[in-house]
């Protein structure tokens, strides 16, 4: 298992998600009520955004405290900072 990371920015990421998630919900009661699919695509489309936009934050504030971290290491802990890098990225 890896180490715990927080940074500052996972509240208002969680917060964000939060607000996704009862978004969601919202959309299945549409596709129960039997909604327009106009609608509920619109709807979908803006869960997706909002959930695209917390990874990106997530992704960019490890990259940014990491890289600020790993600058300061020895050899062998500055390639698994890089190695963390190469991992994350295949999420952007």
């Amino acid at each position: 298992m890896s180490e715990q990371h927080v940074h500052e920015s996972h509240p208002e990421i969680a917060k964000r998600l939060k607000r996704a998630e009862g978004h969601l919900r919202s959309v299945v009661e549409m596709i129960v009520a039997g909604r327009p699919c106009l609608d509920i695509a619109q709807q979908l489309h803006a869960v997706e955004r909002a959930v695209s936009e917390a990874k990106r934050s997530l992704i960019r504030d490890h990259l940014d405290h990491c890289l600020d971290h790993a600058a300061g290491e020895t050899g062998a802990e500055r390639r698994a900072a890089m190695e963390a890098f190469k991992q994350i990225t295949k999420y952007l």
